[in-house]
């Protein structure tokens, strides 16, 4: 017999993943509400060139990347969840694709790497409190995300 911890391990690891795969979706789709949401109030964003702090500062860094370019997609694979009770941690692999259109030396630019999450619940449901992204590999053209045209 299954107990009811397990049962709630498994529905809590998948409410998890659905976080993370929000996330990714609410950027492509340019919908920063939703991509605040999936951060807690206190969250920590450390990322390849800095950090941020709260979902604020999140958003205005995904608007500063993603708002310049034409398309971008954002896929993630490879989650590993792990919870315990309200905390969960979770490993995930990302590979972000990012178009501009006329961009010198060409249209596309793709990162991919890991994110590594430590998420809570809270009252309305699972959070992101912190999460370490890393690039594994890049390729295409990094003029693509310049944010600034007259920069490239």
């Amino acid at each position: 017999m299954v107990s009811d911890s397990a049962v709630r391990n498994v529905i809590d690891g998948q409410a998890v993943s659905d976080v993370l795969v929000q996330y990714v979706h609410a950027l492509d789709a340019r919908d920063w509400p939703t991509v605040a949401e999936c951060f807690a109030s206190d969250a920590v964003f450390v990322h390849p060139g800095g950090r941020v702090d709260g979902p604020a500062a999140v958003v205005a860094r995904a608007q500063a990347a993603l708002g310049p370019l034409d398309a971008s997609q954002h896929l993630l694979g490879s989650v590993l969840v792990t919870v315990d009770r309200d905390s969960a941690g979770a490993t995930s692999y990302f590979q972000a694709q990012h178009v501009r259109t006329g961009a010198p030396g060409g249209d596309l630019y793709v990162i991919a790497g890991t994110y590594r999450d430590r998420l809570r619940r809270d009252p309305e449901g699972w959070k992101i409190a912190e999460r370490v992204q890393e690039y594994t590999w890049r390729s295409g053209n990094p003029d693509v995300i310049v944010r600034d045209r007259r920069q490239s």
